[in-house]
């Protein structure tokens, strides 16, 4: 009897073992594929983090450009009054701003300020005409056009292929970029804050920015025939938004596309004397 049990007790402990030793290399399987994943996660993490930098680089370099030049042309401005304008010029800024609402005049107290006024307006007119007013906005600073368009006009939800509906305004504004040689555009896009559901096509914010200023820039260039080398797409992600993200129409306000265009000082003048 004593040695029946004995056997029995020794054959549990073996399958005892024998089990515990399975579960330990399914256990070890397990921890090396974690291991695994995770190193080529921080992989992944390390190469998004330099592609983005370089971006930002980028923008960057971008903006110091347009800050100089504000600063340059802020000078030439400076340094030329109105008896410096040809009288086609002057003839067509006073038109410009007789067609102006007052309201948006009253701000004007330079010489500067006013032909920013009605560069914006002329602008505004060829480049949106036939859109909603509320999804194009336009500002001239210092003869740098900043341009922000509601991505509603440009695209669907979530998406980054370009609408049928942005169309128009795109080939304007090719032929605004087209009309100077020495002009140079940045797109960039913007979203709200909301987390993005991570699909085999969009990873996140930035990455949906970074898509969608890509996909205006290949339209511009690959079917509007804008130069390449005048152009620069960049991802802002919901890092600069336009006003809190408190509420379904401050969202909207948020997702846009910033087109700034650099124009050079004679363009400027010039862009005032066409017809808007």
């Amino acid at each position: 009897m004593r040695k029946t049990i004995a056997i029995t007790v020794l054959s549990a402990a073996m399958l005892s073992s024998c089990v515990s030793k399975k579960k330990y290399v399914e256990l070890e399987g397990e921890l090396n594929e974690t291991r695994s994943n995770l190193q080529k996660t921080q992989v992944e993490k390390e190469e998004i983090e330099e592609k983005y930098a370089r971006i930002e680089e980028r923008v960057a370099e971008y903006n110091e450009k347009i800050n100089s030049l504000k600063e340059v042309n802020n000078e030439k401005l400076e340094l030329n009054d109105v008896t410096a304008m040809s009288n086609n010029t002057k003839e067509k800024m006073r038109a410009t701003i007789a067609k102006m609402d007052p309201k948006d005049l009253e701000g004007a107290e330079t010489l500067e300020d006013s032909i920013d006024l009605a560069v914006s307006y002329n602008l505004k007119n060829s480049i949106s005409e036939g859109e909603n007013d509320e999804d194009i906005d336009i500002n001239v600073d210092k003869t740098v056009v900043m341009i922000n368009v509601s991505d509603k006009l440009l695209f669907g939800s979530g998406s980054y292929r370009v609408s049928k509906n942005a169309q128009p305004l795109l080939k304007k504004l090719a032929e605004v970029i087209n009309s100077e040689p020495a002009m140079e555009v940045m797109i960039e896009g913007h979203t709200d804050d909301r987390t993005l559901v991570e699909s085999s096509y969009i990873q996140d914010n930035w990455d949906l920015s970074v898509r969608r200023a890509t996909a205006i820039v290949r339209q511009l260039q690959d079917k509007y025939d804008v130069d390449g080398s005048k152009l620069i797409a960049a991802g802002r992600s919901s890092y600069q938004p336009l006003v809190d993200n408190s509420s379904k129409e401050n969202m909207a306000k948020n997702r846009r596309t910033r087109i700034v265009i650099i124009p050079n000082l004679d363009k400027f003048f010039a862009m005032l004397d066409s017809e808007g």
